[in-house]
């Protein structure tokens, strides 16, 4: 074959992946639109709206990226739901493919179940829910999924070290239209989207890491959120299984939303 016919073979993409980038628009974005101004306007919105609920219960689905040694980005998913009476109970639960988890609160004990090892644990935590999410994640590292949107204190939580604000526009999350806000600090961006009319919810919320190779995700989809639910008597009371074995905070193991064998995750940069 003469130098005019030779065709260099290179490598081609799969058909799935051109019709992706097709799809979905993969390109240089510029942010023209975007205000800054609107993105903190709506954010607080939000933050009015949901710190206004005596009452909050969700179901929640979460994913979260971690990258291995051989740089493979992998992706493990859980669902759960939280109830919230303000100022000082909780129910939280958490099942995925590796860890089964339920967090009870009654304003004076805080209560970990870990169904999948029958272990379990409590601690003196007397005080509110969100000196209940500080303490949790600063002394015992038991991270609730999205607890930052729960707190009573969410748009200076979230506000904190925010460095760019912007107004991306509209999006649709399970049907819902939304505002889409994007915001970063120096180690992650965060993204989310709220629901527009007269229930200004977090729909979605996305938390990247700049500061790990491959910038994994964490995200949590909020499927249901309600503010009339009955309370039951013993909706914050915890009561062990028989047979489970009572640990001390420092040795659950196994509760994570990983399995073990896996990194830490990398995605939240100390917010989740």
């Amino acid at each position: 074959m003469s130098p005019a016919t030779t065709v260099p073979i290179a490598p081609v993409a799969p058909r799935w992946l051109a019709l992706l980038v097709l799809v979905a628009g993969v390109v240089a974005w510029p942010m023209t639109g975007a205000r800054a101004q609107d993105a903190g306007k709506v954010l607080r919105t939000m933050a009015d709206f949901i710190t206004g609920q005596q009452t909050i219960w969700m179901t929640f689905d979460s994913d979260i990226e971690v990258i291995t040694s051989e740089l493979q980005k992998l992706q493990f998913t859980s669902s759960g739901q939280v109830l919230l009476r303000r100022p000082d109970k909780l129910r939280a639960t958490r099942a995925g493919g590796y860890a089964d988890v339920e967090l009870v609160f009654d304003g004076t004990t805080a209560s970990v179940l870990g169904k999948n090892i029958n272990a379990f644990a409590q601690a003196e935590a007397p005080g509110t829910v969100d000196e209940l999410i500080d303490r949790l994640r600063e002394r015992f590292n038991v991270a609730m999924p999205g607890a930052d949107l729960l707190l009573t204190r969410v748009y200076d939580e979230l506000m904190d070290g925010v460095i760019d604000a912007k107004h991306i526009g509209h999006g649709v999350i399970d049907g819902v239209d939304c505002d889409h806000l994007a915001f970063r600090t120096h180690d992650v961006d965060w993204q989310v989207w709220v629901e527009i009319g007269a229930r200004p919810i977090p729909r979605k919320y996305v938390i990247t890491s700049k500061s790990v190779s491959g910038a994994p995700q964490y995200t949590l989809r909020i499927k249901e959120w309600r503010t009339d639910v009955q309370l039951a008597a013993d909706a914050f009371s915890f009561t062990a299984p028989r047979d489970a074995k009572r640990v001390e905070f420092v040795a659950l193991r196994e509760i994570d939303e990983i399995p073990p064998a896996q990194p830490a995750p990398q995605a939240s940069g100390g917010r989740r």
